[in-house]
């Protein structure tokens, strides 16, 4: 065992090793860089804290989603914080509806970090109720378009570093059968998250899984079901400027100590192993 792992990083090459640009020694990433962020919706969701918090750590946020309005009041939000951000409207599920992100990105620059936020929780009473374009639906937007960002922002890295992360669910951990559709398609991009790592994690790109374990305290779920906070405990809910900052802490994290996937959950949610 200790001769094969000899091996392997007698593999590595020696510019790698000697690689000492972010993210090697940690800290926060370079003021000025590019974070691309993809999944940006409501100003009170997951997408819109995390855009947010990198411009707050002196990145130049590329936030992008579905909705224009929602994509531009969340760049105005933080222009007007004192931040800089771009906005454009590209949907993740295919190539052609990526395309606009990356044209934009690439006027912008390579980017240092890709965040995928893009997808959530999408259900059926059961299996029978789930037809062939819902299921391809789901997978698209959770599954494929992870992989189309971070090929894309891999190519764009390789050589000089960076950080790719992805909001999990606890749904691609354990699946249950009203999820079945949207638990596969998180499976996969469990997958894909430790393949990533494997694969980039020698050429100094950091690659790491957040996973999100109960509901977020967001507009989409309390649109949805404006009582749920009313049903659970003091602080049951999970605020997604905390998300956003567990994102920020693993992503400070030096080479010599990477986190590659990390679940956050309320102080009430059950345990599920």
């Amino acid at each position: 065992m200790l001769q094969r792992r000899r091996c392997r990083v007698a593999q590595l090459s020696e510019e790698a090793q000697q690689f000492q640009g972010w993210p090697v020694q940690g800290g926060p990433p370079p003021k000025g860089s590019i974070a691309w962020v993809v999944g940006v919706g409501a100003m009170q969701g997951t997408g819109a804290s995390l855009a947010r918090r990198l411009a707050e750590g002196g990145m130049h946020v590329l936030a992008t989603g579905r909705t224009e309005a929602k994509v531009t009041a969340v760049v105005d939000d933080i222009v007007a914080r004192g931040g800089t951000a771009t906005a454009v409207v590209a949907d993740a599920g295919s190539e052609e509806g990526m395309a606009p992100a990356l044209a934009k990105l690439d006027e912008l620059g390579p980017p240092t970090v890709a965040i995928y936020n893009a997808g959530g929780s999408q259900w059926r009473s059961s299996i029978l109720e789930m037809d062939a374009d819902f299921w391809e639906s789901v997978w698209r937007t959770n599954c494929f378009g992870s992989f189309l960002m971070a090929r894309e922002a891999a190519k764009r890295m390789l050589g000089r570093g960076g950080a790719i992360m992805f909001t999990g669910s606890i749904s691609g951990k354990l699946s249950r059968p009203k999820l079945a559709a949207y638990s596969s398609a998180k499976f996969g991009q469990r997958a894909l998250a430790q393949a990533l790592a494997k694969e980039l994690g020698p050429q100094n790109i950091h690659v790491a899984n957040i996973i999100p374990h109960g509901p977020i305290d967001g507009d989409r779920l309390n649109s949805a079901f404006p009582h749920a906070k009313d049903a659970r405990p003091t602080d049951g809910m999970i605020d997604p400027d905390q998300i956003a900052e567990t994102f920020w802490a693993v992503m400070n994290q030096p080479r010599l100590a990477w986190t590659l996937e990390m679940d956050i959950r309320p102080y009430c949610e059950p345990i599920l192993l």
